[in-house]
């Protein structure tokens, strides 16, 4: 009995020995969600190409690359070549195919095919595959600072692509050419739509011309005129783009540069008829991040004429570029009160000079400061030898003293007033798709995720310093991106919803519950599994998962067979 556990001990060693053992963390996961989504095939479908390794599985490869966290393009074939091709890519090809070379090729053909064509299969899949809330969309804009020349981007016949100039740069970084990228994206961040544009491009001529193929987009995600929302920020709102939202329900940030946006919020503050909705985060508060409590007004606006309803929003959570603003208003009352007042005399013969003087010091009052007077007499000697046996003979001044108070309820009300934010609507409030007040902020919060995903496409760890020269390779690149945000936002959603649906948590961070797990929390969740490939079509896990990480995989809708299954597709969790 001993010698022959003693054998099997020996033969499962040598087994071993001539398996390849890896250690994917969750990109079998990721892999398994780009399958179900169909990737590979609707790139190839789309991209005609007779290369070694087909455009859908370059694709694949870079996505998955991306998700790894490492920088996209650079030395693909270094990370395939410590995974299981196979079990990732569906295919088991070298590593060494995966060059620069043969990628770039790819990547030329995809350009010519139309990189944002294949999003938009993907995103019409994602909603058909996953059961996507489409109803309600969120467009937004951001720049990419890159390092480089791109003097081609400036000539007379530029090269096709997105042009790489200078322009406004949100990422404070004027001194760097960029191109901006514009989103699309549905149920909570999910992009569906997406693409690379000039980097001198203005948001509300983007805004407009998204605005403009919009109908016919959300079309297609059988969607017609009036049954969506379209939420955008402040940029979009414009004469044009409102002329074309005529008939379309949308709901935006109403700009500051509007006589109208700071007449209804005086009118909310000096009518006092505000509804409280408390807070509405989906996350906990803690000590150190304290939840928003809000509170609305409606009120009507006028636009070019025509009438909106609008909603103002006191947010508990004061907007820190808008408090530093009233503090620099602050000092800056308090200067020009000083400037004013410095050539005043201080000191006055009569008593009735010195009242005239002390009512205009007074009259140089501002709204965020009061000046305070106050007059007082000192008694001068005069001039000459004094009598004899008696006082020095004196005669009196007036003196004038004043001080800038600052006006603790008017700076109260500007605190209050700078708390705020107006949001333009033509939703209705009652009837068929109506939404309240409530349900506009709600809509327009969801604003945060398209936010978040620009975050995921900038971040050091997703896009390292762009290298490639060619705008058309940048093109392809950014597609590639928007490709991983969308596998990481389904899986993150999947998460999400599987504990709604189940009523359950998931151990979070620092072992605490949460309902709410990211996909980042998912990359470190997931570590540790080993995989032993040991024939071309058998492989076993040596390491299996705990339990946690078969929770974490159960509200994924996979198993661990996404470890040993090179056509495994994940199960979709829906609402």
């Amino acid at each position: 009995m001993t010698l022959q556990q003693s054998d099997m001990e020996s033969l499962a060693i040598n087994v071993l020995k001539e398996s390849e053992v890896t250690f994917h963390g969750f990109l079998p996961l990721a892999a398994s969600y780009c399958k179900r989504l169909g990737l590979s095939q609707i790139v190839d479908s789309a991209v005609p190409s007779q290369m070694d390794i087909s455009p859908g599985t370059v694709v694949l490869a870079m996505v998955l690359d991306t998700l790894s966290g490492r920088s996209p393009l650079y030395h693909v074939k270094h990370f395939l070549a410590g995974t299981d091709a196979e079990l990732l890519l569906g295919e088991d090809l070298p590593a060494e195919k995966f060059n620069d070379t043969n990628i770039g090729r790819s990547m030329d053909a995809i350009f010519e095919a139309g990189p944002y064509n294949i999003i938009t299969e993907l995103g019409i899949a994602a909603v058909q595959q996953f059961k996507l809330e489409k109803r309600r969309v969120s467009y937004d804009t951001t720049s990419v600072s890159v390092w480089g020349e791109y003097s081609s981007c400036s000539e007379k016949e530029p090269p096709s692509g997105p042009k790489i100039v200078y322009g406004h740069s949100k990422d404070h970084r004027p001194d760097l050419k960029q191109f901006m990228l514009e989103l699309l994206c549905v149920d909570h961040g999910v992009p569906i739509f997406g693409k690379a544009l000039d980097g001198n491009s203005s948001d509300k001529t983007s805004s407009n011309e998204m605005l403009t193929r919009l109908s016919s987009l959300m079309a297609r995600h059988g969607l017609g005129a009036g049954a969506f929302v379209s939420v955008f920020d402040s940029a979009g709102v414009t004469e044009a783009n409102l002329n074309l939202l005529e008939g379309t329900p949308f709901i935006s940030r109403l700009p500051a540069t509007y006589s109208e946006h700071s007449r209804v919020i005086k009118e909310a503050f000096d009518s006092g008829e505000w509804v409280k909705l408390g807070t509405l985060s989906e996350t906990p508060e803690s000590v150190n991040r304290p939840s928003a409590s809000y509170k609305v007004c409606e009120k009507n606006v006028t636009l070019y004429g025509k009438s909106y309803r609008s909603v103002v929003v006191h947010s508990s959570s004061h907007d820190k570029r808008r408090r530093k603003s009233l503090e620099r208003k602050i000092k800056a009352s308090a200067k020009e009160i000083e400037e004013r007042l410095r050539e005043l005399p201080l000191e006055y013969h009569c008593e009735a000079d010195a009242l005239v003087a002390a009512e205009k010091a007074r009259s140089t009052s501002g709204k965020l400061h009061k000046v305070e007077t106050s007059i007082t007499t000192r008694e001068i000697r005069k001039r000459g030898r004094p009598p004899k046996n008696k006082p020095h003979p004196t005669t009196t001044r007036y003196v004038l003293a004043w001080q800038a108070v600052v006006n603790e309820s008017a700076v109260q009300r500007e605190k209050e007033i700078a708390g705020c934010f107006v949001l333009l609507t033509n939703v209705p409030h009652e009837g068929e798709n109506a939404l309240d007040a409530r349900g506009v902020l709600c809509n327009y919060k969801g604003q945060y995720a398209i936010e978040s995903g620009f975050g995921f496409l900038k971040d050091p760890l997703i896009m390292n310093d762009i290298f490639l020269k060619s705008p058309q390779r940048i093109e392809v690149l950014m597609m590639v991106l928007i490709i991983a945000l969308m596998i990481w936002r389904l899986m993150e959603r999947s998460m999400r919803l599987y504990l709604a649906n189940t009523d359950t948590t998931l151990q979070g961070w620092e072992e605490r519950a949460t309902k709410r797990p990211t996909t980042y929390m998912l990359t470190w969740v997931i570590r540790n599994i080993a995989v032993a490939k040991i024939t071309q079509s058998k492989r076993v896990i040596i390491k299996p998962p705990n339990k946690r990480q078969i929770e974490f995989m159960n509200a994924l809708g996979v198993s661990s067979e996404a470890f040993t299954q090179p056509g495994y597709r994940c199960k979709p969790v829906l609402p």
